[in-house]
Formats: structure tokens, C-alpha cells, sequence
């Protein structure tokens, strides 16, 4: 009963924020538009506002999927802009004062949405240089991606966008740290992403991890299926040794209540290295007790639109970016794709290029 009562309250509260936006651009409209039906426009306005959820029926609803992607950029924004233009109209004497104002915000929303797209749709190159011991006698070069989301929005040409600067790097490796497809592989593998994908020729191989997303797709054999005809192997709470040079682990997304604990998978190492996958970055402590190397990541997108960066740095130790803490380098990934709006407003596109250089132990 608490679930429901919940679930009708948060309905409630966002059913009165869509009739107030809407409110607020239907006069915005109609200050400049005649004609415009006050009936027609609030059907059409609600649509809008639910069509995510109309997407989620079927594969053949996939545009409304896309419009209510945008629709989240848009609730977003509007949520900070529109009361504060409204207040404005208020203040302000000014002529024409609900069309200025109003068209000044939607000037400010277009350049968010222009802005954010190019930067969801340009990736650059981070790159890194880390030291642990060992014994090796060259560098291990690798190439870090995460949070693909691969799907309709961030497709095929998105995706060769990664295998271009991959290939570019030369790397010895590359690690896939999870949400490679957006829920369903459906996409991935009608839309011919396997073909891109296998276009990575690292020496010593692909490898990736699960991530929520494909927990919440649900079809995760099928994910797994696809991949490997990728030349990707997904490791499922699995360690290996790799060309007898380094060990990887690569974890169950947390979103599995039964995946193994780090500790039991933790390799008799001796003198190697030690990588760990793990889509979500919930805790450092383990990692650096056990003595792992290096602890990649994604997830967080850092917050993927300004200001959501400030609620994933409460709720994340690291967020985003690189630390040494004591002896394991962790690096977190704001990822290649994107989840919902393919727009990045405060983060970028990324993957990253690491060197490993190894010293004695000490």
C-alpha cells in the first residue's frame, strides 16, 4: 500500500510540474502565435511529458523513446529557467514582457541543447601514466571505455568514433567497463554494431563487463552472445591471467545481489599486476586492502548534465577521474555515450588512454 501510495504521489507532483511548464509556454506562445488551442496544445504537451514511458510498450514505439530523451534535457532545464523567467515578467516593467523574457529563455535552452550535443558527440582523449611494481619489462599500454549505451542515439557512428581514436592509440588492450548497450542489445545487433566493434585489433584483446543497464535489459545471454561475436569477452565475476602479464578481474555489476566478493576473486598475483572491472565505483577500501593495482570504473556519467555532478559527488567517494590511494591507482570514467538525452552539459565524451610502467618491488 506504501508502494502505491508512493508511486501516486510522485505522479501527482510531476503531473502539476508539466501543467506548469506547459502553462508558462503556452502563454509564451500565444504572445506572439493567434490560434493557438489551449486544448490541443495540453494533449499534445502531455504526450510529451509521458512519452518515455510510452516507449518503454514496444521496440516499434522507439520514437517516443527518443522524444522523451529529450524531454529529460528539456524538464531539466526548464525546472531551473522557467520560474526564474516567470519571476522576471513579474519584476521587470517591461513592453512585451512574457515574449521577451520567454524568448530569451528559449534562446538560452537551444544553446544548452546545441552545446551539449556536441559535446556528447565529440569525445576526446584522456590520457594517463601510472607506475606499479612488478616485474615487467615493457609498458602496458590500454585503452579504457565505459558507459556506451550503445542503442539508437549513441549508434553505430558513435561507436566507430571509439574504434577510430582506439586503433589511432595502438593499444595492448581494452577494457569495456560496463553499460555497453542501452538495456537491450536488440539495437546493437540490428543496427550491425558487431561489424565496428570488431574492427579492435589490440594484441592482447577486449574485455568487458556488465553494467546495470544490462542487468535492466534483461537479455543478458543475448548480450553476452553478441559481444563475444564482437571479439569482446565479457567477464562475469571471473579472474584470468592474460598473456602471462597481468591478471584481470571482471565483477558482476552490483545490481546482482549474488556476485562474488572481490576477495574471492582475488588472484595468487606473485610478482603481476592486478586489474579489476567493476561497472560502479560503490567502494575503494576492499580494492586497496586487497592490494589491487589498478580499479577502473564508469557509471556515473559525472552527472552527464550540469549541476548533477554535485548529487554524484555525495553519493560517490570518486566520481569521476583519477586517485592514488596508498598503493591502487582507481580511475572512474564519465563514459563514451550516454543515457537518456544525448547531450553532455558540464562532462564530455571520453575514453581513456593509460601507460602502466612497472618498477621492483620494494
Amino acid at each position: 500500500m506504501k508502494i502505491v501510495a508512493g508511486i501516486g504521489s510522485t505522479l501527482l507532483i510531476y503531473t502539476a510540474l508539466v501543467a506548469y511548464l506547459g502553462w508558462a509556454v503556452y502563454f509564451w506562445l500565444i504572445s506572439f502565435l493567434d490560434g493557438v488551442n489551449l486544448w490541443l496544445f495540453a494533449a499534445f504537451w502531455f504526450v510529451i511529458a509521458f512519452s518515455y514511458v510510452i516507449g518503454r510498450i514496444g521496440h516499434k514505439w522507439l520514437g517516443f523513446t527518443i522524444l522523451g530523451s529529450y524531454w529529460f534535457a528539456f524538464l531539466q532545464y526548464a525546472i531551473l529557467l522557467i520560474p526564474t523567467a516567470n519571476v522576471v515578467v513579474l519584476v521587470v516593467d517591461l513592453k512585451n514582457d512574457v515574449f521577451v523574457v520567454g524568448s530569451l529563455t528559449a534562446i538560452i535552452l537551444l544553446m544548452l541543447f546545441l552545446a551539449g550535443t556536441y559535446l556528447a558527440y565529440s569525445p576526446v582523449v584522456r590520457k594517463l601514466e601510472i607506475t606499479v611494481e612488478g616485474q615487467a619489462v615493457e609498458p602496458l599500454h590500454m585503452v579504457i571505455g565505459s558507459d556506451f549505451h550503445l542503442g539508437f542515439l549513441s549508434g553505430k557512428r558513435h561507436l566507430r568514433r571509439f574504434v577510430k581514436k582506439t586503433n589511432a592509440l595502438d593499444p595492448d588492450v581494452v577494457f569495456l567497463a560496463g553499460d555497453l548497450v542501452d538495456d537491450d542489445p536488440v539495437w546493437y545487433a540490428r543496427y550491425g554494431m558487431s561489424e565496428v566493434m570488431e574492427q579492435l585489433k589490440p594484441s592482447l584483446g577486449v574485455y568487458g563487463v556488465l553494467g546495470n543497464h544490462e542487468y535492466y535489459g534483461k537479455k543478458i545471454p543475448l548480450l553476452v552472445k553478441v559481444m563475444e561475436k564482437s571479439g569482446v569477452k565479457i567477464l562475469r565475476d571471473e579472474t584470468i591471467l592474460i598473456a602471462n602479464r597481468f591478471y584481470l578481474t571482471g565483477r558482476e555489476d552490483r545490481t546482482n545481489s549474488n556476485r562474488l566478493s572481490l576477495r574471492e576473486l582475488k588472484p595468487e598475483k606473485g610478482a603481476l599486476p592486478w586489474i579489476v572491472m567493476d561497472h560502479t565505483p560503490s567502494d575503494l577500501n576492499t580494492p586497496k586492502e586487497l592490494g589491487a593495482d589498478l580499479h577502473m570504473s564508469g557509471h556515473t556519467h559525472k552527472g552527464q548534465m550540469w549541476p548533477n555532478h554535485l548529487l554524484t559527488k555525495r553519493i560517490f567517494e570518486l566520481d569521476y577521474g583519477y586517485r592514488l590511494i596508498e598503493k591502487t591507482h582507481f580511475l572512474v570514467s564519465s563514459g563514451f555515450g550516454f543515457w537518456g538525452p544525448p547531450l553532455r552539459i558540464g562532462s564530455r565524451s571520453e575514453l581513456w588512454s593509460v601507460t602502466m610502467n612497472f618498477r621492483p618491488s620494494s
